[in-house]
């Protein structure tokens, strides 16, 4: 993954762009639960990948959701994530090995296909064709449908891929927040485009 130093500056460009003056819109994307759901395997991620992509996000203010930094003790898990889903611009999907075992991940995944969210894939140590739903929770087959297809579609998204031992860690957050901003960005733009063809109406 090599960048240039004009596609760097063009992050730092994005975001001063999304944190425009604010507007209707601006100002309800404040009082969202997040602006980007990071959806991953705790026991894989938590620690490297996710926990340092919410950091970087968080420092560029851009509101992230991650479970174990944005819950706490009597918490309802299902409320609680399907909220921050349900408010959120853009999800990333960050796939590990044993993501396909958590029930919980795949849980969010297929809210968040079904929400029609922006989903920015990272394949982290996983290639997509690794990733495998078998039946560990004796789930009936609707769900395990729900499951399949959403992961289907995140395989058959555009995203990222990332070797955590190999990797360079600031070249992939320096990404990973690019593309982030990017959807954003598109997200807003599309929210304020429909907004305006509702005064028109």
């Amino acid at each position: 993954m090599q960048r240039s130093i004009s596609s760097t500056n063009n992050v730092y460009g994005n975001l001063l762009h999304y944190h425009k003056p604010p507007t209707s819109i601006t100002v309800a994307r404040q009082q969202t639960p997040c602006d980007v759901f990071i959806n991953h395997r705790g026991i894989d991620t938590k620690k490297n990948i996710a926990g340092l992509l919410y950091g970087h996000l968080m420092r560029l203010n851009l509101n992230p959701f991650l479970d174990s930094k944005n819950m706490k003790p009597g918490d309802k898990l299902f409320d609680k994530i399907n909220t921050a889903i349900g408010g959120c611009k853009v999800g990333v999907a960050v796939f590990s090995p044993r993501y396909c075992q958590s029930y919980f991940c795949l849980h969010e995944l297929a809210r968040i296909m079904e929400a029609k969210k922006k989903v920015i894939p990272v394949f982290c140590d996983v290639k997509p064709s690794e990733l495998i739903i078998k039946n560990h929770w004796r789930s009936p087959k609707h769900e395990l449908d729900r499951f399949q297809s959403a992961l289907d579609e995140a395989k058959y998204t555009v995203g990222l891929t990332f070797n955590s031992s190999k990797g360079d860690w600031p070249e992939f957050l320096m990404m990973a927040t690019e593309a982030i901003i990017e959807n954003l960005i598109e997200v807003e733009e599309e929210e304020e485009e429909e907004e305006g063809q509702k005064l028109i109406a």
